[in-house]
């Protein structure tokens, strides 16, 4: 009976220990967030003057009237949403074509060419990013949404998880489509994409966070406000307007909401998207 208490209470403080531990990570996770919405409201002299303060003194609210007035912060805002989304919808199709090639189709050098696109994910962007400027230059789609959106039209990550998804699916289905006449693309496009609406939120809120919170790749194709997207907007901020920090974070803020907003929209799929995909 003592034991059976004794290994109780080990429980019970084995679950306080992990909830404590959960609320600092959870505080540590957020407190950025909450920093850069009081500073955005902060007077200019007293983020130069006291910025180790949590709370203003004094609110501001000008810097989100200022910041829509005296930039064309919608026209940024447009372009992120055309280059993300444009980027969700093409790369979608696109992974979720390879991935069920991979998976269920047989072909010759299957498994060598799955590989090869895998070690593309180990190349940093770094590396690559000269001679996809020079392409994109000899194509002459600098500073235009095509050369934004097409060489993102579709990446390892995306060809991987909707591999490891379809390989879930069991193949009775497919060879039932086969019996009744169906074609290969009439299959994945009737049958198997249904079916994979978990992994194809998933990497869709994967797909438009990446090129959503991207910086250094418009930067680099971009010239001109009527096509930069708003990092790459927010990054020039700081030179443009003297370190204008409560301008710089109030931007920040703006862009992170459709972020937050697709994921809150895809969170009773993320969990399952994730669970899912590599149960073979």
């Amino acid at each position: 009976m003592e034991s059976a208490m004794n290994r109780r209470q080990s429980v019970d403080l084995g679950r306080w220990i992990i909830g404590l531990l959960l609320i600092v990570l959870a505080v540590a996770t957020i407190f950025p967030f909450i920093w850069m919405a009081s500073t955005s409201v902060k007077p200019m002299g007293e983020v130069l003057g006291s910025p180790e303060r949590l709370l203003p003194v004094t609110y501001d609210f000008s810097t989100y009237t200022k910041i829509w007035s005296e930039v064309p912060f919608g026209r940024y805002f447009l372009n992120s949403l055309v280059f993300s989304c444009s980027v969700v919808a093409i790369a979608l199709f696109l992974n979720s074509m390879a991935g069920y090639a991979f998976a269920r189709l047989q072909f010759k050098g299957r498994n060598l060419l799955f590989i090869l696109i895998l070690c593309t994910m180990m190349i940093p962007f770094q590396v690559t990013m000269t001679p996809l400027f020079l392409i994109i230059y000899k194509l002459g789609m600098i500073d235009t949404y095509q050369g934004l959106i097409i060489p993102r039209a579709a990446d390892a990550f995306g060809i991987f998880m909707m591999r490891q998804f379809f390989l879930t699916l069991p193949k009775d289905l497919e060879e039932s489509g086969r019996i009744d006449g169906a074609s290969e693309f009439r299959i994945y496009f009737r049958i198997m994409l249904p079916l994979c609406k978990p992994a194809f939120v998933t990497l869709g809120v994967f797909i438009f966070m990446g090129n959503w919170n991207d910086l250094l790749y418009p930067l680099l194709l971009t010239n001109s406000e009527q096509f930069r997207p708003i990092q790459a907007a927010i990054a020039l901020f700081a030179g443009k307007y003297g370190t204008d920090y409560s301008f710089v974070l109030t931007g920040l803020l703006l862009a992170s909401v459709p972020t937050l907003a697709a994921y809150l929209f895809a969170q009773r799929f993320f969990v399952s998207g994730i669970a899912m995909t590599g149960i073979k």
